[in-house]
């Protein structure tokens, strides 16, 4: 800590401006001291077993059906291009009778909206869709 003694001389000097910013420093440090010896005891968790993420390939039965959707948010159905939300509600309602009903994967392109896979996903809620799935790349092993 800086003192500051009168000249000598016994004359007055200006005034210091300047902020003294030794108790700042003092104050934070004793401040990060506490936060570091709380954090522990915050961060407590209920002792659990997680599962294990496996990856199971993807059994594709032939009566699953495929939606894509590409990166300008045209949707198809399988490798047929559908026109609007109400033909592919259409088609949903048709699938939506059969027993068993199918699944339907959704293929959505990494580059596309999230609102129109959102579109493909309400399109299947209000058809009756029991089971949707997403498709998607696995992750690279290494």
């Amino acid at each position: 800590m800086a003192m500051q003694v009168g000249s000598p001389e016994g004359e007055e000097e200006e005034t210091i401006s300047t902020i003294n910013t030794t108790p700042l420093v003092d104050v934070m440090l004793v401040l990060l001291i506490i936060f570091l010896i709380t954090i522990p005891v915050v961060t407590e968790n209920v002792p659990v077993e997680l599962p294990i993420e496996e990856n199971q390939p993807l059994q594709t039965k032939p009566e699953n059906i495929t939606i894509a959707v590409d990166a300008e948010g045209s949707i198809f159905w399988g490798t047929t291009p559908l026109a609007d939300q109400q033909a592919l509600l259409e088609r949903l309602y048709k699938v939506a009778v059969q027993v068993p009903q199918p699944e339907i994967h959704i293929r959505g392109d990494q580059e596309t909206r999230y609102e129109n896979v959102n579109t493909v996903v309400q399109a299947c809620q209000r058809a009756g869709i029991v089971k949707v799935g997403f498709i998607t790349e696995p992750p690279p092993r290494g």
